[in-house]
């Protein structure tokens, strides 16, 4: 007998150490592109995709019939011992688009976590340098490594210091909350004065659109003015997509509406519908640094993550998701843009590049008066609409959507109604 979600989160709480926490005690067993089902038959709209995974929704028909069809044959010999031609095939094409005419390779690990670890061994291998300078507010993983990358304490970093050393911080600029380009780019200038050289710096570290911290879009003359300045000091420009790629900021990666090519790029959450694959694509002389061996992983490319991969492209090209991730990106804009005309005073900027969309929560019309009691209490009671979303931020007063880029627009709307009258409920 089928047992309820209250029943479930009982046994999980048992069990399950609590760092390892839910958002919701909604335990799903059916999905299908944009719609969740539980083990109570209750429906919800997916406005998470698992954080951005899902691109191509739950459960695409040609992501499955991929998955069937490599698992047939075999689950896994490792693609350092026994190699296989799906791998190939999947380095070969994201390759070719990922942004740039420089000559490219690739590796594969499990997560994107391992993609940005790896990135930092590359670029040191590469430059012989020590430092890595990321961003306040970026997000960058949970491994000892990338939890010193990311830039906010709680809840990722707190209790498990001390980190490694040589990583450095300065401001991302964030024009709603005053903070410049200028002033970015001034911070750099005075941390290679103060803490380290240029010349020990191997690589600078940067989201496109910052995830946790809030769904702030790097300008894109900061990221052009971070490749002048890499290209200045031999530093390794390394971007993080792995929440923006596929497709999710209305261009396959969002360095492209900078026109901005990177020496090094992170791939993960959206690449395979589902599926437990990250990369790591580079320009080729840069990624060749490590010696054979330095590289790799156990699950690292999986032959049937690899498969489902392969058919997330295909179906991306096929169904023009890049083009309705813009589609989706004006629908919300829109809908969310009348609901802060109608309080105005409660939220202060609605955002969006392409289909990653995020409004975020103030108290009495002061910006810098963050509302995060009315952030969590939305996220609390959104189950209770059919709904499922995120927050993030800084100061965790932002609520992002993140809708599968298959998501039809009745869905989206129907959605969006649940999610108008929670607002109007809360306030």
């Amino acid at each position: 007998m089928t047992q309820t979600n209250a029943q479930l989160q009982a046994r999980k709480t048992k069990i399950i150490a609590r760092g390892q926490g839910n958002i919701y005690p909604v335990y799903v067993e059916q999905a299908k592109n944009a719609e969740l089902w539980d083990v109570e038959g209750n429906r919800f709209i997916d406005f998470g995709t698992g954080i951005a995974v899902c691109n191509t929704g739950h459960s695409h028909p040609k992501v499955v019939a991929a998955v069937k069809k490599q698992v047939e044959k075999f689950s896994h010999t490792c693609v350092m011992v026994n190699p296989y031609e799906v791998a190939v095939e999947l380095a070969e094409k994201l390759t070719q688009l990922a942004p740039g005419n420089s000559d490219k390779k690739a590796i594969f690990v499990s997560t994107g976590a391992e993609a940005v670890e790896n990135c930092v061994k590359i670029a040191r291998a590469h430059t012989g340098r020590r430092g890595v300078i990321a961003f306040n507010g970026g997000f960058h993983g949970r491994t000892n490594m990338t939890m010193a990358l990311t830039g906010k304490i709680t809840p990722y970093k707190n209790l498990f210091g001390p980190f490694p050393g040589d990583i450095f911080h300065a401001p991302f600029p964030i024009e709603l909350h005053d903070i410049s380009v200028k002033d970015s780019l001034t911070a750099l200038d005075y941390l290679f004065k103060a803490d380290i050289a240029p010349t020990d710096v191997a690589a600078i570290l940067v989201e496109p659109v910052q995830g946790e911290g809030g769904f702030y879009q790097a300008p894109a003359e900061f990221l052009q003015a971070l490749r002048t300045l890499c290209d200045t000091h031999g530093i390794v420009l390394i971007a993080d997509e792995i929440q923006t790629g596929f497709g999710r900021t209305g261009k396959m990666f969002s360095f492209e509406h900078a026109g901005v090519e990177a020496d090094l790029m992170t791939m993960a959450k959206g690449i395979a519908g589902g599926f437990p694959i990250a990369a790591v694509v580079g320009k080729s002389e840069i990624m060749d640094a490590p010696l054979p061996g330095g590289l790799g992983g156990t699950y690292g490319g999986s032959p049937v993550a690899c498969a489902a991969a392969l058919a997330v492209l295909e179906v991306i090209k096929e169904e023009s998701l890049v083009e309705r991730a813009r589609q989706i990106g004006t629908l919300f804009s829109e809908r969310l843009s009348a609901l802060q005309a109608r309080h105005p005073s409660l939220i202060s900027d609605v955002r969006n590049q392409g289909a990653m969309i995020a409004i975020e929560l103030m108290i009495d019309g002061d910006v810098e008066n963050a509302n995060t009691e009315l952030t969590q209490a939305i996220i609390g009671k959104a189950a209770e609409y059919g709904l499922v979303l995120l927050a993030c931020g800084f100061y965790g007063n932002v609520i992002r959507f993140l809708p599968a880029l298959t998501m039809p627009d009745d869905i989206a709307n129907e959605g969006l109604d649940k999610f108008e009258q929670l607002f109007a409920d809360l306030v």
